[in-house]
């Protein structure tokens, strides 16, 4: 069996988080994917988020039309940032017989040695890279450190070529609060819904 992991603040959810996750999902051959809401993330220290509760619930009504896909309540019950080697770990454990695939956007690839415990994390899970706005894949190929050069001629990386979607969390959340509809297609109707109702970034 194969698992993917994808964390993320999810603040809030978004096509760009699910439409590429469908893609690599399909690439890979992975029988399902869990996305980890983050309670506190460690890459964005101060800023202020809708409450880890709003966005598990979010998360959730995102992905129901969506057999393969799954949310978990791992990273919101810590108190401190929650690193992505102590979710891989965790699910290590919870699936033995699984191969742990861990989904991240090129963007944090390029980040990848300022990550706790990076060198474990590459031991731990196959990385599966996905493209995002802006990023280019043969571009960043070229400027990685000689420690990402190496890893990308290994095994444990997979690039996905998937189709970027233009999609940003923080011109959603402007635009929830001057009392906008987002545009269609850019979050399930759910999970609009549940913004609206709850007023969440009013």
């Amino acid at each position: 069996m194969k698992i993917g992991l994808y964390g993320g603040s999810f603040d809030p959810i978004h096509s760009g988080h699910i439409r590429p996750v469908l893609e690599a999902r399909e690439e890979c051959g992975l029988d399902r994917v869990i996305y980890l809401p983050t309670a506190v993330p460690p890459h964005k220290p101060g800023r202020q988020f809708a409450s880890a509760h709003a966005r598990f619930a979010m998360v959730e009504l995102a992905l129901l039309a969506e057999p393969g896909l799954f949310v978990s309540a791992f990273e919101l019950t810590r108190d401190r940032p929650a690193y992505t080697i102590d979710s891989v770990e965790h699910f290590r454990e919870r699936f033995p017989e699984a191969a742990p695939h861990l989904l991240i956007g090129g963007d944090s690839f390029a980040a990848l040695t300022t990550w706790r415990r990076w060198r474990d994390l590459v031991e731990a899970a196959r990385l599966v890279v996905l493209v995002r706005p802006g990023w280019e894949i043969e571009r960043t190929k070229s400027e990685l450190p000689p420690e990402l050069a190496e890893l990308v001629r290994s095994d444990r990386v997979i690039f996905v070529g998937n189709r970027p979607v233009e999609v940003s969390s923080t011109e959603l959340r402007q635009g929830f609060a001057r009392g906008e509809l987002p545009p269609p297609g850019s979050m399930p109707p759910l999970v609009v819904d549940y913004v609206r109702k709850y007023s969440l970034y009013r």
